[in-house]
């Protein structure tokens, strides 16, 4: 980026057409755009010292350079850097949670034929979490994911599961199975006693119901264990 003589940096009006992110999607496409300028369109203005792309950037290294967490800022979160008011963060967020819903309705028109399916499936909604959450995929029988459903929200070490609810929503999609999902915020991807019994449990209940559990995945940011792989099931 050049410099003016005052050494203030040119705003983006005084870039040349083709540098200019708004003019630049026109010209050459959505997919040209860096996070930075995809980001400067959204927020529309930097400020007196910083323009627009400069701006986006500041937000993405506030996250390291990570969408996923920034996916995962509030507005007060936002709106501490300098720059960013309450009607910018709130336009960044709610574009995020666009994209985010989109990725939401892809996984929901999938069709799970593996381990690694049922992980990137999920992987949106449990990437990164500082807790533990319990999800399941309702499966109809050719596999397509009906619905993806958060069971429960917990703490760093364990959330809480009831039987009672996942079967409900399986009931009311008339789900032929059922593939469990919680995530381990420390990384480990080896089950724990509960997560061994509450499998069990949720099998059995399943084969009175005539909803197969057809497998269990334990989440982490990098990698998955699943019941069904290892024979555990």
């Amino acid at each position: 980026m050049e410099y003016a003589s005052s050494d203030k940096p040119l705003t983006i009006l005084q870039w040349a057409e083709e540098d200019r992110p708004r003019e630049k999607l026109l010209l050459k496409g959505k997919s040209t755009l860096s996070d930075a300028e995809l980001l400067a369109i959204l927020i529309g203005s930097g400020t007196v010292s910083m323009s627009a792309v400069e701006l986006g950037k500041k937000i993405l290294s506030s996250c390291n350079n990570d969408l996923n967490k920034l996916a995962k800022q509030t507005v007060k979160d936002l709106q501490k850097i300098k720059g960013i008011g309450e009607a910018k963060a709130i336009t960044i967020i709610s574009a995020l949670e666009l994209g985010r819903r989109r990725k939401n309705e892809e996984s929901q028109s999938l069709k799970v034929q593996s381990s690694r399916d049922a992980y990137e499936a999920v992987s949106p909604h449990l990437m990164d979490l500082p807790h533990e959450e319990f999800w399941i995929l309702l499966l109809n029988r050719a596999n397509i994911v009906l619905k993806l459903e958060q069971i429960s929200k917990g703490g760093i070490a364990g959330t809480v599961v009831d039987a009672k609810i996942i079967f409900k929503y399986a009931i009311e999609l008339l789900a032929n199975s059922v593939i469990l999902v919680h995530n381990h915020p420390s990384g480990n991807k080896q089950p724990s006693e509960a997560d061994v019994h509450i499998t069990q449990k949720l099998k059995q209940i399943g084969k009175l119901m005539e909803i197969a559990v057809v497998d269990h995945i334990i989440f982490t940011n990098n990698g998955y264990y699943s019941f069904a792989d290892e024979g555990k099931l």
